[in-house]
């Protein structure tokens, strides 16, 4: 028997790219470390870049420059093509490994959390999420060494898969000890 395969145009087009995971701080009064997290899907930055840098068109306008630390990408192309202009790359040994700088010429400057392209749903969405709270103080190291020590720890995964089915968080032990009374600190006071 026979079987003939018919290939058409159809078939042999592209599938379209997928859009860029990407989480921003919403805009507030408060500045933080990070204006938000982009979860790339490999560590190829001349595939990776024009998918960020157009989702990040309409917010953030043209941007003309991004720098990275060189530790986390195995190459790094100087200029890369995008929407027929071109995005200049750059990269600082001293900057953090785990954060994106993205700059205009007119409109400034965002600092974006990198998420593992290796990381799994879980630890992506928690690591997304606390990049973009504003008004933070967690550097991009602080966050991914975070998530490290959650996701090592079973007990701490399941608090925190608890908290997300349930719609909230009990009291952390450390918060609830910091809350309870330790004695006088001066004549008459107690905290």
């Amino acid at each position: 028997m026979t079987v003939a395969l018919e290939r058409t145009a159809h078939a042999m087009a592209p599938a379209p790219p997928r859009p860029a995971r990407l989480v921003l701080t919403p805009h507030t009064a408060l500045a933080g470390q990070l204006d938000g997290a982009w979860w790339p899907r490999s560590r190829d930055l001349a595939a990776e870049l024009p998918l960020l840098v157009t989702a990040l068109a309409e917010p953030w306008g043209h941007i003309t420059r991004v720098t990275v630390n060189p530790t986390r990408w195995p190459v790094i192309p100087h200029k890369v093509p995008v929407d027929g202009q071109i995005l200049h790359v750059g990269w600082f040994t001293e900057q953090d490994p785990d954060k994106l700088i993205l700059s205009s010429h007119t409109l400034g400057r965002w600092d974006l959390l990198v998420v593992p392209p290796e990381t799994g749903t879980s630890a992506a969405s928690r690591l997304m999420a606390a990049a973009a709270v504003p008004g933070s103080i967690l550097t991009a190291a602080a966050l991914i060494a975070a998530e490290a020590v959650i996701g090592s720890r079973p007990d701490l995964r399941i608090r925190e898969d608890a908290w997300e089915s349930e719609g909230g968080a009990r009291t952390s032990d450390i918060g609830a000890l910091a809350r309870l009374p330790v004695g006088p600190l001066s004549a008459g006071a107690w905290w």
